[in-house]
């Protein structure tokens, strides 16, 4: 999710003891205020009901990914750049990615672009920035 760039409005809310219960647990485990802790539930829940398949990992920021494909929107997303659009080919080489997932992820993808390309971008870093984060990563030897 993206950062909160401009004031939201305020919104009164009361939860039944359940819906409480969940939201103060969510409260303690992500040390988010309760506010921030059920605006991104509703967001989620909102996406969620928009996009059938589509569920939320842990992580800053909670990233959408395509329930039985083990794979984030974004992974799938640079999947189907990396094969130029070659679908038939995408599927043969990843057993656990469907048509419907693909299908999932471009329309995810489509409806929430900012969000998906900030994840595809910070997942393509310098090598060197890697290696001062990775020291121990090895690399081939030049050519």
């Amino acid at each position: 999710m993206a950062a909160h760039p401009a004031k939201t409005q305020p919104f009164s809310i009361r939860l039944g003891p359940q819906a409480d219960l969940l939201v103060a647990d969510e409260v303690r485990r992500s040390g988010h205020s309760r506010s921030v802790v059920v605006e991104e539930l509703a967001e989620e829940a909102a996406k969620t009901r928009l996009f059938p398949g589509i569920a939320f990992r842990d992580g800053k920021p909670r990233r959408a990914w395509a329930i039985g494909s083990g794979l984030d929107v974004w992974q799938i997303i640079e999947m189907i750049r990396s094969y130029r659009g070659d679908e038939e080919s995408l599927l043969a080489n990843h057993p656990l990615v469907t048509d419907s997932h693909l299908h999932l992820a471009r329309a995810y993808a489509e409806r929430f672009p900012e969000e998906v390309e900030a994840l595809i971008e910070s997942n393509h870093r310098p090598l060197e920035e890697i290696v001062e984060l990775y020291p121990f990563i090895r690399l081939p030897p030049s050519r």
